[in-house]
């Protein structure tokens, strides 16, 4: 029987789920997990009570339940179900308040809620659309206002890395990819050797590289190994000769990446 996992949350549950799935990560078991955000009222708490109870009374596993729910009686309800019931916000929030000597003044959605007041909103958002419009060297003429330009042949990471930055802490990040048609005299174009401070590289391993352009385009010369090869070899000496960081993607995951460019590059992070 699979075990289930309740992420529920008074705004997003994006908290809950994080924390929930970092903890249960370090686990091997396979979860049914449910997502219930926006849990506000005492009658949807009152329904997800009885989801939890229903749950166990159909498995009779005592569901795993995290939460993160700011509203004392809400919580209160969810605490009495049959889930084994773990609590982020006041497993951290009842220390602080004592270390500080402050008591907290919890507002709903606050962790992930849009303030009208807060100008990082907006400017996340500028990070987003210039990254989308920056995607892949479609233009050249916005390097100068870019936070990092990430370099890289195709299917490599670019894009993916360049959408996380700009969406979990509002960095500009553009990205250019180098071709087939590079590769007899691959060099950097003029607007990136005038941003050269801002490159940082992307590689990966030929193998695995083939097998993700093989689902893109199977049997292609784009695909094979020995182009895949070529193209790797040739950007990875371009790194080296122009000194430009970087970092092989493939044993990666998105999140990982990012964190690794923004280590080595030292770039500050904007938490929204």
């Amino acid at each position: 029987m699979t075990p289930k996992v309740f992420y529920i949350s008074d705004g997003t549950a994006i908290t809950a789920e994080v924390f929930g799935h970092a903890v249960l990560s370090q686990f091997p078991v396979d979860f049914e997990a449910l997502t219930i955000p926006f849990v506000d009222s005492i009658a949807k708490a009152e329904r997800v009570k009885q989801q939890i109870n229903d749950s166990f009374i159909t498995t009779s596993l005592r569901p795993v339940v995290f939460h993160s729910i700011v509203n004392s009686d809400i919580r209160d309800i969810i605490f009495s179900s049959e889930g084994l019931d773990y609590d982020f916000l006041n497993t951290f929030v009842s220390p602080l308040e004592q270390q500080l000597g402050i008591k907290a003044a919890p507002v709903i959605n606050r962790t992930h809620g849009k303030s009208t007041t807060n100008e990082s909103y907006d400017n996340r958002i500028d990070a987003i659309n210039f990254t989308l419009d920056n995607d892949d060297g479609q233009t050249m003429k916005h390097m100068d206002k870019a936070d990092i330009i990430l370099l890289g042949v195709s299917r490599c990471g670019k894009t993916p890395s360049s959408l996380y930055l700009s969406m979990q802490f509002g960095i500009k990040a553009a990205n250019y990819p180098f071709v087939e048609d590079d590769m007899d005299n691959l060099k950097l174009p003029e607007a990136l050797k005038r941003n050269k401070s801002k490159l940082f590289g992307l590689t990966i391993d030929p193998q695995r590289l083939h097998e993700i352009r093989q689902g893109r385009m199977e049997n292609s010369r784009y695909s094979s190994l020995r182009q895949c090869r070529i193209e790797v070899k040739e950007v990875e000496m371009m790194y080296k000769k122009e000194r430009i960081p970087f970092v092989n993607t493939t044993y990666h995951s998105v999140e990982e990446i990012s964190a690794k460019i923004l280590d080595i590059t030292g770039l500050k992070r904007h938490m929204f």
